[in-house]
This record gives C-alpha cells, structure tokens and sequence, in this order.
C-alpha cells in the first residue's frame, strides 16, 4: 500500500534509480479525456537532469511509453500503465558507498528495515522515482484542465534570498523564463548565482517552493480525517527531500488577531466569496472556491561533493567523498513535482466529492 497513492484517482509506482525503469499503473483516470502526449513529456522535461548549469549534468531523456488505457487519443477508463526506461545510470560511482551510510540520506533506515538496500543512488528512495509522479500529475492536469482548475508552483526562495509571501504580486506566467523557475526575473538572477557559488563550493542549499491553484470549485475535501489541506500536505511531504509544509497564512497567522485573520464573507454579483483569503482557500478542512496557495521547504541535498565524516555498515568512522553526478539545489526540477502531487490531490477529491454527492 505504501507504493499507492490517492483514493480514486490512483498512481501505484514501481523502480529504482539505477534500474531498468521507472513506471506506474493509474487507475481512476476519468474517461474520455483528451491525452496530449506532447504535454506530458514537456513536464518530464521540466524534471529530467542535465537541463541547466545549476542542476545535475546527468543526461536522460526520460521518454515515457503509454503501454494501456488509451484509444484514439482519449483515456478509456482502464489502468493506464507507463514506463520511463533509465538509459545513462553510472553506478560505479557509487561502489565506494556500498559498505557506507550517506549522512543524512536512507541508507541506514532502509538496511534497518529491510536488511537490505540498494546503495546505487538510494535506489528507490532515489528523487528519480518521482518522474512517476509527474507522469501521473500530468494525466491528472490534463483531467482538471476540463473542470477549468489551474495550477502553477514556482521557486519562491533559495538560501536567504526569497519573494514576498503574497503570490498576487508576481506574474507567475514569468516563472518559466529563467533556469530557476521564479517569477521575479531580478530575485531568479541572485538564486542562480547563489546556487552556482555553493555548487563551486561542493556544497548544497535548500529552499521554498510555492504553489497556487485557481479555480477550485467550493466543496472539495472531508470534514474530519480527509481534510483537504491534510490531503495536500501529506502528498507534498512524501516528495524527497521536503522538509516543511503551510497553507493560508500559515505559521505567521500567530502572530495575529482574529479581527485580522477572519476571512470576511461578501456577494460579489451573485457569487459567494471572500474580501481577504488568510485561509488559502480551505476552511474546515474543505475548499471555499478562493485561490489555494501553499508552501512546501526543501532541505539542501545530502550528497555533498566534500569529505564527510561517516561510519560504515560495521560500525567503524569512516570518511566518505561522494562521486557523481548531483544538483546543488532540488527547487528547479521539484516545481514541476510540486504541481504534480497538487494536481493528483485536487483530482482525486473532485472525484471523491462527486461521488458522495451521486
């Protein structure tokens, strides 16, 4: 079950980072939706390596192959199956770490609960597993995009340099323009410099990613254990390397009064909505029909490319310089991995809400 995500809209996923492939079966696709295969490999572009100075030099053209639940361009209601097939694994690299644990990665948990771990690029703890996540959120956009719901995450901060919390004031149709993936051409040019310096250094840094999702319809998500902002943040928690999660205001809300904080309800011509949204566009756990935005904090990268003290498998300290090919910053290539676990959410609550209201 833990390789099995959602509720209706499914995505069970399977592969290791220096296997055969990685791939997926989803199940729950709605039928009768248009698959734009073009679009689906332009998000694994979004992902993939070796697309930019400050991300990993590896070169992989993540292709995905649709093996079923697809006809004449449409999705039949069948499991659709995909595979993304490894091409440019170098797994000597990592010989010299079989006999070793990596601070701060899975090694010693996985041989803890397993008694057995694949040491080459963690395996599947490996971020490569998530290219079957953004397969799968781009089925679910695909799927959203006829119910007129958008979504759109960007690169917010970087180390200390960040934007302003309030993603109103940025065109976030800019996002794309720059290596970074933030809006804010000025702010994306200090990122990229920062993450080059610390990539120099052989270091790493970590960040913020923000999300916002318009056109929610009101009614999404469950009164009690299946909030939907619970929903979210268990979905975005489960990404590598994820560290933090808060929607609305978040933890600023307690420095507040609830004079500030209430979000005051108003008819705009007919339709019910709010003046402000501190809530980020769920209350009681269920959508209200405003703008949902959330923030999800990566960690800097475990795998430094600088000496690091360690033990081995024996007990014994060690030291440990780490070979290979590996981003400095993750925020570039998790923006679209962001959208991914928020579309497959939003999705699979539209369906869940449909069917209690049948």
């Amino acid at each position: 079950m833990s390789n099995t995500f959602g509720n209706i809209f499914t995505l069970t996923t399977f592969g290791e980072s220096h296997g055969e492939a990685i791939g997926g079966v989803i199940d729950g696709m709605p039928v009768g939706i248009s698959i734009d295969l073009d679009f689906i490999q332009s998000e694994l572009n979004r992902r993939r390596p070796g697309q930019s100075t400050i991300t990993t030099s590896r070169q992989e053209g993540d292709q995905v192959e649709l093996l079923s639940g697809v006809f004449e361009g449409k999705s039949t209601g069948c499991p659709i199956g995909f595979i993304v097939r490894n091409t440019n694994q170098h797994s000597q690299d990592y010989e010299n770490m079989r006999q070793l644990y990596r601070p701060s990665h899975a090694d010693y948990t996985y041989a803890q609960k397993y008694g057995h771990r694949d040491y080459r690029g963690g395996g599947r703890s490996s971020a490569r597993i998530t290219i079957s996540r953004v397969v799968a959120g781009a089925l679910a956009k695909l799927a959203l995009r006829q119910m007129g719901i958008r979504i759109q995450a960007y690169t917010s901060q970087v180390g200390e340099i960040k934007l302003d919390k309030d993603y109103r004031n940025y065109d976030l149709s800019l996002t794309e323009t720059n290596i970074v993936r933030c809006p804010d051409p000025m702010k994306a040019a200090e990122m990229i410099q920062l993450i080059s310096q610390v990539k120099a250094e052989g270091d790493t840094i970590g960040g913020t990613i923000t999300c916002v999702i318009k056109g929610c319809p009101p009614g999404l998500g469950e009164p009690e254990f299946g909030k939907l902002h619970a929903a979210l943040g268990s979905a975005m928690l489960s990404i590598n390397a994820v560290k933090g999660f808060e929607y609305g205001d978040g933890f600023d809300c307690v420095t507040a009064r609830g004079s500030q904080q209430n979000d005051v309800f108003v008819n705009r011509n007919g339709q019910i909505s709010t003046v402000t949204n501190h809530s980020g566009g769920i209350q009681g756990g269920i959508s209200n029909g405003e703008d949902i935005y959330f923030r999800v904090a990566f960690k800097p990268v475990a795998t430094l490319l600088r000496e690091q003290d360690t033990i081995d498998i024996y007990g014994n300290a060690t030291k440990l310089t780490a070979k290979g090919r590996h981003d400095p910053c993750v925020l570039p290539r998790a923006v679209p991995v962001v959208e991914s676990m928020a579309a497959m959410t939003i999705l699979d609550h539209y369906l869940l809400h449909k069917s209690v209201k049948l």
